[in-house]
């Protein structure tokens, strides 16, 4: 039997270390959040942007709180520990470092650690698909009239148009969460039939609705992440959806933003080119979120073999 590598192989960081990647962190997490904590003072919404925070539930407050991932000790300043201590998970030892929890971590979300590790190895595995060209979004209003309308934007094409579009083309969604937003006459159009339960084997790549959930994932592990992880997933997901929104029925102009009019072949070509560009940006985070929840096994490994 092969043994595993180390599993969250301890590093000590001093408090003028610890203490500026944590400010540094917060500053950049407050410069992301900035016009969204705007408008929300304000009571306004905004159609692309206002999604990370209401589908995935993000929180300023929770971009801005700095994790030093698994393994890492902070040491105490000379105020004592540091404010980790009273956050959920983390445990201070006699001398005052403060570091996370592994084991009680992983004893609540041990099964959630499970299936990411499944579900990230397998969607790496697969080449990445770029011919779906952003058809999930208008198969949510095919033939729905205005019941189902997403947004109160309004549709670039108009109805008809818009509802020609999904019938002139092959709609091929592999992921579940978009496709459960089907309109009942769009559902027999997708070439796929994405369930919760075939998620791990139907998620591909260049999907940019798997690689926005990357956000969802390392929010999903919490402490375990390392801070600068879930701000580049955030960024990483703001990103892709300007392009999801830009290539929907709906008409984003008035937000400052050109369509991608996926109806014609040049839209397509820019479609696939920058889904492409997401799918290698996305290649990379997912490989860091893997080293996570492999490293996380590592220590349950272990720690099955000891006790």
């Amino acid at each position: 039997m092969t043994t595993p590598a180390p599993a969250c192989a301890t590093a000590v960081r001093e408090p003028a270390d610890w203490l500026a990647s944590a400010a540094a962190h917060a500053a950049r997490a407050d410069a992301l959040t900035a016009a969204h904590r705007e408008r929300r003072a304000a009571g306004e919404r905004h159609p692309i942007e206002d999604f990370l925070y209401d589908y995935y539930g993000t929180r300023p407050a929770q971009l801005r709180r700095w994790h030093p991932g698994a393994g890492t000790v902070l040491r105490p300043t000379a105020d004592g520990p540091a404010e980790h201590a009273a956050w959920r998970w983390y445990s201070t030892d006699g001398d005052g470092a403060v570091t996370l929890d592994v084991g009680a971590f992983l004893a609540d979300r041990g099964d959630t650690v499970r299936y990411l590790r499944e579900l990230l190895v397998a969607t790496a595995s697969r080449r990445p698909f770029a011919g779906c060209f952003g058809l999930h979004e208008w198969a949510m209003v095919y033939r729905s009239g205005d019941a189902r309308r997403r947004h109160d934007l309004p549709l670039r094409l108009g109805r008809a148009g818009t509802d020609a579009v999904v019938e002139a083309h092959p709609i091929q969604c592999s992921h579940f969460d978009a496709f459960r937003f089907f309109t009942p006459d769009a559902v027999g159009r997708n070439a796929l039939t994405p369930t919760r339960q075939t998620q791990v084997v139907d998620e591909q790549p260049g999907c940019l609705h798997a690689n926005m959930d990357l956000l969802k994932w390392t929010s999903k592990l919490g402490p375990a992440a390392p801070g600068g992880l879930l701000l580049d997933s955030f960024e990483l997901a703001r990103d892709i959806r300007v392009l999801d929104m830009q290539a929907s029925p709906y008409d984003v102009s008035s937000l400052g933003e050109p369509a991608v009019a996926i109806e014609t072949p040049a839209g397509r070509a820019t479609y696939v080119a920058r889904q492409r560009a997401f799918a290698e940006r996305s290649a990379g985070l997912r490989s860091r979120l893997i080293d996570v929840v492999e490293d996380l096994g590592h220590y349950a490994w272990e720690t099955a073999v000891s006790s």
